[in-house]
């Protein structure tokens, strides 16, 4: 390409360029950013909204989870006998052979 082509090259992005801001600098584009900008904010408002009620949904089912644990350990026996000795233990080579 000569020197012609890459000025031309140069003249046209200038002009596209100027172009160009003068475009996203105009009234309509304002507008739309603005548009855009305020539904950007209420979905990020929704998806708080969202994380918000998952949080609580999470705190409780929390609760309610240590709720039972704590009713288990009240409902337990209090002392846990070692049954090593009672019962055979069902791995040893003897247990078969009986």
């Amino acid at each position: 390409m000569g020197t012609w082509g890459k000025l031309g090259l140069f003249a046209g992005g200038l002009l596209f360029g100027t172009a160009g801001l003068k475009i996203l600098s105009s009234k309509d584009a304002k507008k739309l950013y603005t548009h855009t900008t305020a539904a950007v904010l209420r979905a990020k408002e929704c998806v708080m909204k969202t994380a918000t009620a998952v949080k609580e949904n999470a705190g409780d089912i929390l609760a309610d989870a240590k709720k039972i644990n704590e009713e288990r350990d009240a409902e337990a026996p209090e002392t846990v006998e070692d049954a090593s000795e009672e019962a055979p233990c069902c791995c040893s080579a003897d247990s078969g052979k009986e």
